[in-house]
């Protein structure tokens, strides 16, 4: 559903609404006129700036369903009628006055700007939007406005930590733009090497310097009909940020070693997490370039600034790696109350990394607090160890006892080749094997039963439960 900027005008009184509409057709809007009995299906279809009901034809019962159904579209009525609604900004007086009339209609466009919604205006624009997913105010506003700019060719500056999904926003606004038949092209301007980075931008002729053995294009000419998007243009050195403002002001540059102007229309969108005006103000970027670059400055919020909109990114990043055909996971509740409580230094990257380092660990499980990597574990919960039977755990012993890749060493003084005449108890001695074998493994590991579990072949666990049932300590 698109926003239209006309306002929608309801009243059965022909004279007043008459001098309504010569009045806000004096102020510049253009102004549509309709019926009550065509009001709820014209707003199925379109949403106005505003719409102005007259006395008579919002009163009685009517008035307050069609409100509570049209919820993000405001409405302005003339006079007082004792109806309260959130979308119900506000009552003109008559005689209609200037002053009043421009506040109201003021409200009516900061109410449609809070309560924006996004709707597809491309094939492209559900899929891509998918990756700014969370219902924020933060994450909306960025929708927002990148929606609001995707369609101009107005230079856009994204602005944030490491991690926020600033070539995201970039990529959106390409393919919602003119420009998206166009190819996108990213430069990373910190990863190019200073005396490189002119020949990567702007390319060179043969001979140029040494070693360039023939013409090569640059990013520029390569994103011809589309987009460059300039990554941390913060690090760009001062002498390549001249060269860009001069291609941003006359629409032309030269390749290196090449006296041809070479006309550009390319969209410009750069980003950067450095503070630049910080940066102007130490003389390390030009205040020029930055007013050029920052036409339209679009800030992306920090994770930990919209901790609410994790759970929808684990949702979003799992489905994401299933479509690769990578595998899947699942987290329990806990899990995700706990990545909720993280400050995610590293943003979304950050969780993207973590979703998939657990795909891998825990394929197709379900993934608890206790299976998190130590700094993610913000909620408490006692780790689950179960009762074996103590058969079973004498089974799991031999188990890691023989499995070895080296022998195990029995004491010869102590067990004998050959069975006596009169029988063993075996279990017995099986029990004072482990005992042993745990007794040499805590020596050789110096106490730390970690260790000695390691050198036994098994689970932590395991090895305390056995500790437990012997009457055992690291010192003894």
């Amino acid at each position: 559903m698109q926003i239209d900027q006309r306002i929608l005008l309801v009243d059965n009184d022909d004279a007043r609404r008459e001098k309504l509409s010569y009045l806000l057709e004096f102020l510049g809007e253009q102004v549509e006129l309709s019926s009550l009995s065509a009001l709820d299906s014209q707003l199925d279809q379109e949403r106005y700036r505003s719409v102005i009901l007259g006395g008579s034809s919002g009163a009685g019962s009517q008035l307050e369903p069609l409100l509570k159904k049209h919820s993000r579209q405001p409405f302005l009525t003339m006079g007082q009628n004792g109806v309260e609604a959130p979308n119900l900004v506000g009552a003109l007086d008559e005689p209609f006055v200037y002053g009043q009339v421009t506040e109201l209609l003021h409200y009516c466009q900061v109410y449609q700007r809070v309560r924006y919604e996004v709707s597809p205006t491309s094939p492209n624009q559900t899929k891509l939007f998918r990756s700014l997913v969370g219902r924020s105010e933060a994450i909306s506003r960025v929708r927002h406005l990148l929606a609001q700019v995707a369609e101009t060719d107005a230079s856009v500056l994204v602005t944030g930590e490491s991690g926020t999904g600033k070539e995201v926003v970039a990529r959106n606004i390409h393919y919602l733009s003119k420009h998206r038949d166009g190819p996108f092209i990213p430069v990373n301007c910190g990863a190019i090497p200073p005396d490189l980075l002119e020949s990567e931008l702007f390319g060179h002729e043969k001979g140029a310097f040494t070693g360039a053995v023939a013409t090569r294009k640059g990013r520029f000419e390569l994103a011809e009909g589309g987009t460059l998007f300039l990554d941390e243009i913060g690090d760009m050195p001062p002498h390549m940020q001249v060269k860009i403002l001069r291609v941003l002001q006359e629409k032309c540059f030269e390749r290196v070693g090449g006296s041809k102007a070479i006309q550009s229309n390319v969209r410009i969108v750069a980003a950067t997490h450095r503070d630049l005006e910080k940066m102007i103000g130490n003389g390390e970027f030009r205040e020029d370039l930055y007013y050029r670059l920052n036409v339209f400055p679009i800030e992306m919020p920090a994770l930990r600034e919209r901790s609410a909109d994790v759970p929808l990114l684990l949702n979003e990043l799992v489905s994401r790696i299933e479509g690769e055909g990578k595998g899947t996971v699942r987290f329990t509740k806990r899990a995700i109350d706990s990545l909720v409580e993280h400050p995610w230094s590293g943003n979304v990257r950050e969780l993207s990394n973590l979703v998939e380092r657990m795909v891998i660990l825990f394929p197709g499980g379900l993934v608890d607090v206790n299976d998190l990597p130590v700094k993610y574990r913000h909620v408490e919960v006692p780790e689950f160890t179960p009762e074996y039977p103590e058969e079973m755990q004498e089974r799991d012993a031999l188990a890691a006892l023989f499995s070895g890749e080296e022998p195990v060493e029995i004491p010869e003084q102590r067990f004998s080749n050959e069975l006596p005449e009169d029988g063993v108890n075996l279990k017995d001695m099986l029990s004072e094997l482990e005992v042993d074998m745990i007794r040499q493994a805590l020596d050789q590991g110096s106490g730390v039963v970690a260790r000695a579990a390691e050198l036994l072949g098994m689970r932590r666990t395991t090895l305390v439960e056995k500790m437990r049932k012997y009457g055992m300590s690291k010192e003894g």
